[in-house]
């Protein structure tokens, strides 16, 4: 049996979701840090935002949120003190821009996917 999603509560498809949630299990699991993703309207100014999203996030100190706005072209990405150890500023920017390309390209899971993979590769193993 095939699942099919209709999409219109998000802009993911199950095969999609299913590889977001990979990716952050393996994320989480390889380096022991928390990484979350938002995907919504940002409020301004959006690294405030985005700030404040962050330390909502459990053990926000080891916690890494990858924050995105499709509809207002914004991706922010923050760093708890102890994760920001470990994933440098220049780390966070490369992995921004090879999200950003993906999303322009029109692969919002993809680029998110990707930036994941990126992010944890500079965290290391824990």
């Amino acid at each position: 049996m095939v699942a099919h999603s209709h999409a219109a509560d998000g802009p993911f498809t199950t095969r999609q979701l299913l590889r977001l949630d990979h990716a952050l299990r393996v994320a989480n699991d390889e380096t022991g840090l928390t990484f979350s993703v938002y995907l919504g309207e940002f409020e301004t100014p959006a690294r405030e935002f985005a700030e404040k999203l962050h330390k909502q996030v459990e053990n926000s100190d080891h916690g890494v949120l990858v924050a995105v706005s499709p509809n207002q072209r914004k991706l922010e990405i923050v760093t708890g003190n102890e994760a920001r150890k470990r994933i440098s500023d220049r780390d966070a920017k490369l992995a921004g821009l090879s999200m950003a390309a993906a999303f322009a390209g029109g692969d919002l899971a993809g680029g998110i996917v990707a930036g994941l993979d990126q992010l944890a590769t500079h965290a290391g193993r824990s």
